[in-house]
């Protein structure tokens, strides 16, 4: 009986996942994940999705337990960044460093525990219109550095959250548009 649950769950995770996602290579030193994934939505709607993170980023994977405390700066030197109001403090998840309105969004940050590793990651958001009423985005991350555990053991892991990020980003473009659109965070 526990097989078949584990074989149904599998078969509904293996469901979720993005259209294409995969670790393109792993090494001690570093690792490369590609995923992609086609939103339902034009592609003015998913980037303003994109730049609420708060809405669509899973809240087991942030430090304040509660994704609401997450906001994003959509503008060169602008921070991923999250509030933990518990202790008054907060954390830097990535740095943004280049952004094409409605075309690509890159950031540079040591997600989740690789911030204390010594590595630099760079994370990349490439969208495509897929004609008028779709668009394909391409996640891209790059980690190089050292890790103490060998970046080649946690690149499953990181693939596999970064999976859900942009499943949900995707869930949260195509179900809440009006909230996507409208909804600005706040700055620092």
């Amino acid at each position: 009986m526990r097989y078949a649950l584990f074989i149904v769950g599998s078969l509904l995770w293996s469901a979720t996942i993005p259209a294409s996602a995969e670790v393109v290579r792993a090494t001690p030193a570093g690792f490369e994940l590609s995923q992609t994934v086609t939103i339902d939505v034009p592609s003015a709607r998913a980037w303003a999705a994109l730049k609420v993170p708060q809405y669509w980023w899973d809240k087991d994977h942030t430090y304040s337990d509660d994704s609401a405390n997450l906001y994003l700066e959509a503008q060169a030197g602008g921070c991923f960044c999250e509030r933990i109001p518990e202790s008054k403090g907060s954390v830097e998840h990535a740095r943004i460093v280049y952004v094409a309105p409605g075309r690509m969004l890159r950031m540079v940050g040591a997600l989740g525990p690789l911030q204390a590793e010594a590595v630099t990651g760079t994370l990349t958001f490439k969208f495509d219109a897929e004609g008028e009423k779709a668009t394909r985005i391409t996640m891209t991350y790059v980690v190089g550095g050292y890790v103490r555990a060998g970046a080649d053991t946690l690149a499953p892991k990181v693939d596999e959250v970064l999976a859900l990020q942009l499943l949900n980003l995707k869930t949260f473009a195509e179900t809440a548009p009006v909230k996507a659109e409208k909804a600005q965070p706040e700055g620092r």
